[in-house]
């Protein structure tokens, strides 16, 4: 069986493709939840990435999870109440705090259709672009259950509390052109470009000194919950070890040299 997650790297950027087009890039078992995460921690490890690209191999972004298991009890619906809440636990919910927790910004190339859980998943990326093909919805509630996977955090923090709210309680699909008009994503563009625009972006993403943006990537996310006295403490503590890395100091003199010419 191929591999779940391709990986491949284009200098500082790392695309992770997600490689299961027959079954729509479904997020229905613990190798495929395994797979994700293990290419995050790889990721996390390594200084040399400065950017991620996630995309889905075929037309679709990732259909979420697998219903003919819900029907059936089994993979993720399996076992007592216990058993599926420590499922979900040790399965799918390690995903968004695998991307949360990445240090470098993550690109979101949503190439087709992300459903339920795939909707969630374009959520956990700090950016969104999408082809005009792209669809969203936040489709728990159709099926009678709810955002397992973070989608009840992620998606207000996307979108604001109303549309998601209306995405949540109707499970309506929208559309490329209203998840631009809804902020869902920040670009939409044609098909056959999406992944030069993802790579372009990314390109100039890990252009930037590579300790600065992690840094701001971090206060980013610990704003999401810090008060505002909190973070400016860990910015200035941040901005003292930024004056004193390499980077900073090129970046200063390429700064000079430029304004000479």
């Amino acid at each position: 069986m191929d591999a779940f997650v391709l990986e491949t790297r284009d200098g500082a950027v790392a695309t992770l493709t997600l490689n299961d087009p027959d079954r729509r890039n479904a997020l229905s078992t613990q190798a495929q939840w395994d797979a994700v995460v293990a290419a995050c921690e790889r990721i996390r490890r390594d200084p040399d990435v400065r950017c991620v690209i996630l995309t889905g191999a075929g037309s679709a972004f990732c259909a979420g999870g697998n219903v003919k298991d819900m029907k059936d009890k089994t993979g993720i619906a399996a076992g007592s109440p216990y058993a599926i809440r420590e499922g979900y636990r040790a399965g799918i919910q390690r995903i968004p705090l695998a991307l949360y927790e990445l240090d470098v910004p993550t690109i979101a190339a949503v190439n087709g259709p992300a459903i339920g859980a795939g909707c969630d998943l374009a959520c956990m990326c700090d950016i969104r672009i999408a082809g005009e093909r792209a669809k969203f919805a936040e489709s728990f509630v159709k099926l009678g259950i709810i955002p397992g996977d973070g989608g009840a955090w992620l998606l207000p923090r996307a979108v604001g509390m109303s549309k998601a709210a209306e995405m949540a309680f109707t499970g309506d699909t929208i559309d490329a052109a209203e998840a631009l008009a809804c902020g869902l994503v920040s670009k939409v563009v044609p098909g056959e470009r999406l992944m030069d625009e993802a790579r372009a972006l990314a390109a100039r993403i890990a252009a930037t000194p590579g300790p600065a943006l992690r840094m701001a990537k971090r206060l980013m996310r610990e704003g999401q919950h810090m008060r505002l006295d909190s973070l400016l403490e860990l910015s200035a503590a941040f901005q003292a070890l930024a004056h004193h890395t390499p980077e900073h100091g090129a970046a200063i003199d390429g700064f000079l040299a430029s304004m000479k010419r």
